[in-house]
């Protein structure tokens, strides 16, 4: 049996029709949901980028997290940093089984000088250009130029080395949404398999920044959910709608779903290879997201490290087994994303390493019981989400939380009245916050010494701290 992972960035669960949405098309997606078991739960542990991806990828919980900035990076965010030294990470333990292994990625993060995301990899490729990554050069003006407006939200290009620079050097190439980040990704994904005649299994890990901001896809896709969409006024709006009309996030939205369903259609290109070469018989496949964000709810937009409702921090998550094992299947209750690896190893028979501490959620779909977790814990930056079957609430789990002009919230939504977390009843209910609040605390320090390691010499910039607080 063959494995893929596939991580789409900033996915929103909600944005695809088997998780109820009703207009989004995402038929391929739809369609591998019901060869699927599929957890109706699922939430990060760790964000954003590169810690969720430290958690899927070692099936370890790393809560609460250390602060290492490095100078290679200017990403400052407690958790983010490289895998540690101790940390056995899916691909390495499938190498050492005899496994080939095979990483195709856009998310230039993991990339970075140090960050060491492709241990384990026999094979990787890396689609360049997304975002901040330094690919392509052409100066401020004529790049106004071709992207006349988007100085619209008071986002001037002041700086010729602006990622936004980048992107749009890029982007103005496209001829096709072959061309775009997810087309290439999928694309050389699907190459890779289609070369590959090998006499053992093969691993791969498919990691697509799409549907990532910038939300500009072809506008053949944003058109769909909005015949006047613009993607240069949804590339990359301001993080509240305070000044923005009905059509103007209207457009957002457009190009956000644009995005959703232009990774749908190169999933269902993947698939079709892959049945193409009767591949879809032997290879287990898993679809998910690092977290998602927000489309206007609260008049916010984008992911924070205080915003911690379910539209960031619930992910999609599917597991496809060749065989048809409980095609269909929905699974209630909290999973969280240390459970993807061991989940894995144990489907295909492997030992799962006992570094890992995630749970193995497959006896879940195919004992048709629901997950029994009472309580979930997921953080960004210095704040943290205690989520319960009944509520969420938000709060910093560190006196650092100012830290990077995020501002401290304290809130606490009920999920049986106000299932879209819309409104904050933390004054409503001091006791619940309370005791939620004495839960953090407890967990925290119960699990200091858990989620400490090794990133060995040169990985830490002068600000180096190990610290908490």
């Amino acid at each position: 049996m063959n494995v893929i992972l596939i991580c789409s960035d900033t996915f929103r669960w909600d944005y695809l029709g088997c998780y109820g949405n009703d207009w989004i098309q995402t038929p391929n997606l739809d369609a591998m949901a019901n060869e699927s078991a599929l957890y109706e739960h699922a939430f990060a542990e760790g964000l954003p980028t590169l810690p969720a991806r430290r958690v899927i990828v070692t099936g370890r919980r790393i809560i609460p997290f250390e602060y290492h900035p490095q100078q290679s990076d200017k990403v400052r965010v407690p958790g983010w940093h490289p895998l540690y030294y101790e940390d056995v990470t899916l691909a390495e333990r499938l190498l050492d089984r005899g496994w080939a292994t095979c990483m195709v990625t856009d998310v230039y993060h993991m990339m970075k000088p140090g960050k060491n995301f492709h241990r384990g990899m026999e094979y990787w490729y890396w689609v360049r250009g997304e975002e901040d990554d330094r690919y392509n050069w052409r100066d401020r003006e004529r790049v106004q130029d071709v992207w006349p407006t988007v100085a619209g939200w008071g986002r001037a290009i002041k700086d010729p080395r602006h990622w936004l620079v980048q992107h749009i050097n890029g982007r103005v190439r496209w001829s096709s949404d072959a061309d775009s980040f997810a087309g290439r990704v999928f694309s050389k994904a699907a190459d890779w398999v289609e070369g590959y005649h090998g006499d053992y299994p093969f691993f791969m890990w498919l990691d697509c920044f799409d549907p990532h901001e910038p939300w500009d896809p072809p506008a053949e896709y944003g058109r769909k959910y909005d015949p006047n969409f613009d993607p240069y006024k949804s590339a990359f709006p301001p993080g509240t709608t305070g000044n923005m009309s009905e059509d103007d996030l209207r457009c957002v939205k457009a190009g956000y779903a644009g995005e959703v369903t232009l990774v749908d259609r190169w999933v269902g290109h993947l698939l079709d290879r892959l049945s193409d070469r009767d591949l879809l018989d032997n290879t287990l496949i898993i679809f998910t997201s690092d977290h998602g964000g927000m489309m206007g709810e609260q008049g916010e937009i984008h992911k924070a490290a205080n915003r911690l409702r379910n539209q960031v921090t619930q992910v999609p998550l599917l597991i496809r087994h060749p065989e048809g094992e409980v095609a269909g299947a929905r699974v209630k209750g909290f999973v969280q994303h240390q459970d993807i690896m061991p989940t894995i190893l144990s489907i295909i028979g492997e030992e799962v390493p006992e570094r890992c501490n995630g749970e193995n959620i497959w006896p879940l779909a195919v004992e048709g019981r629901d997950s029994e977790r009472e309580q979930i814990i997921t953080a960004f930056g210095w704040h943290a989400s205690v989520r319960s079957r009944r509520w969420n609430y938000i709060a910093p789990w560190a006196e650092r939380a100012e830290a990077g002009g995020v501002p401290p919230r304290h809130e606490l939504y009920d999920l049986q009245a106000d299932p879209q977390e819309l409104t904050n009843v933390i004054a409503d209910h001091p006791e619940v916050a309370a005791e939620m609040q004495a839960w953090l605390e407890s967990y925290i320090e119960e699990h200091r010494s858990e989620t400490s390691g090794d990133l060995g010499p040169g990985q830490a910039g002068p600000e180096h701290d190990q610290a908490y607080i």
